[in-house]
């Protein structure tokens, strides 16, 4: 799905003063005090924009050929509710991840499902910390990506984008319309996982799932998606008539080989949100899997249902936003992200000789060009002299007040 904030000092301007007060909960209650001892109110639309925001991922895999219809409509939606973050569409469905007021949310997944073939999103809503409000209304003094088109939660910034797939497998042939395994509700999943028949697999990438996985889960080490269909053809333990399965390092030398091995296991998948097993699940049915499980609302709806003490998840799991991890309750997570890579990295990783704020991490330094790491030295100087790339109020919607009484109440323009 679409779509690493820490701790920060924040600032909101909303009198004529231009006085800075706390951001962005106690600017709610604050401003809504001064403006009532100065006689004076807040307007209707500002007041609503001042509601707690919510994060909602979501998806639906449907027959979706005139997709592309409906991009210029959502996205306009989007921009006049002012709801952030990334939705794409493709002949499969839809799949986003966005951020907005509860209402502002709910009417934008409305207009969505007006369309009866995406009727029934599967949906997972996190909470919003301040620091990710903050982000939606255009203020992070961490990220130099914060206020920059990489940015998922400013309200003035949403993409819409027109793919070929929702999650890239790279297989059309492959569709869960037709068919996927079974799904298994996260109360159940402790039960099923434990199971010594059972081969647990995670269908995430290696960068996700070196921060966190399910206790025993097989890692396929995969850079991207598209790379699971090849790891099944030729490294997917599967049991034989005498030998034990063996859940990393067996290696099938062909094709030939994995067809002519007796009944697969059973397998149970999990991945972030869903979406990835839905079509995981449905490539392995479509190769003679019978028993084929994957995890209802996958690892961040476990995370939120099952308490820790009876959790069977170790580490964080990696999202793709601004919070970059979480815990269990879907907690704010402890890592960091690699502005060079897009890749999580820990504060142990941060003090790697390798480690160069906004350049470089460990884990791509090697890799990087002296062409790459001097474009993005010259990106980091900009953050670092202004703040925040685009200017500190890049994105930021003002605050406005009666006119008669207070004309000058409004943010500072954009740099």
């Amino acid at each position: 799905m679409v779509f690493s904030p820490v701790s920060h000092s924040r600032a909101f301007h909303c009198t004529n003063t231009m006085k800075s007060i706390p951001f962005p909960a106690e600017r709610t209650k604050i401003c809504r005090e001064r403006k009532s001892d100065e006689g004076s109110k807040l307007d209707g639309e500002s007041e609503r924009f001042l509601q707690p925001l919510v994060v909602v991922s979501f998806y639906k895999f449907a027959d979706f050929p005139d997709h592309a219809q409906m991009r210029l409509p959502l996205k306009e939606l989007c921009e006049q509710e002012r709801v952030s973050g990334g939705i794409i569409l493709a002949p499969e469905g839809i799949n986003g991840s966005i951020c907005g007021t509860r209402e502002s949310v709910e009417k934008v997944l409305g207009f969505i499902e007006e369309d009866k073939r995406l009727k029934g999103l599967r949906q997972i809503e996190s909470p919003v910390s301040a620091e990710e409000e903050a982000i939606h209304h255009g203020h992070t003094s961490h990220s130099p990506l914060g206020a920059g088109e990489d940015a998922p939660f400013r309200w003035d910034h949403v993409r819409v984008k027109v793919k070929k797939e929702i999650v890239s497998l790279g297989m059309p042939n492959v569709s869960p319309i037709k068919g996927v395994g079974k799904y298994v509700n996260p109360r159940d999943w402790n039960a099923l996982i434990s199971d010594p028949v059972t081969v647990v697999i995670d269908v995430r990438n290696y960068y996700e799932t070196r921060i966190g996985k399910f206790k025993g889960a097989v890692d396929p080490c995969t850079t991207a998606f598209r790379d699971f269909p090849t790891w099944v053809d030729h490294q997917l333990p599967i049991v034989g008539s005498t030998d034990q399965a063996t859940f990393n390092g067996l290696n099938i030398n062909s094709k030939n080989d994995f067809q002519e091995r007796k009944a697969p296991p059973r397998v149970a998948m999990y991945c972030t949100g869903g979406i990835r097993c839905e079509k995981a699940s449905s490539f392995l049915l479509s190769n003679g899997f019978q028993e084929v499980y994957h995890l209802e609302g996958g690892i961040l709806k476990y995370l939120e249902e099952i308490p820790e003490q009876e959790s069977l998840w170790e580490g964080e799991c990696f999202v793709f936003d601004k919070r970059v991890s979480v815990e269990h309750g879907l907690k704010q997570g402890t890592f960091k992200l690699c502005y060079g890579c897009k890749k999580p990295i820990s504060d142990l990783d941060m003090e790697s000789p390798d480690f160069e704020e906004g350049v470089s991490c460990p884990y791509c330094h090697s890799i990087k060009s002296e062409e790459e790491k001097a474009r993005a030295r010259a990106r980091q100087r900009q953050f670092e002299t202004w703040g925040i790339i685009g200017g500190p109020d890049k994105g930021r919607r003002p605050i406005s007040v009666n006119p008669e009484e207070d004309g000058n109440a409004k943010l500072s323009k954009t740099i």
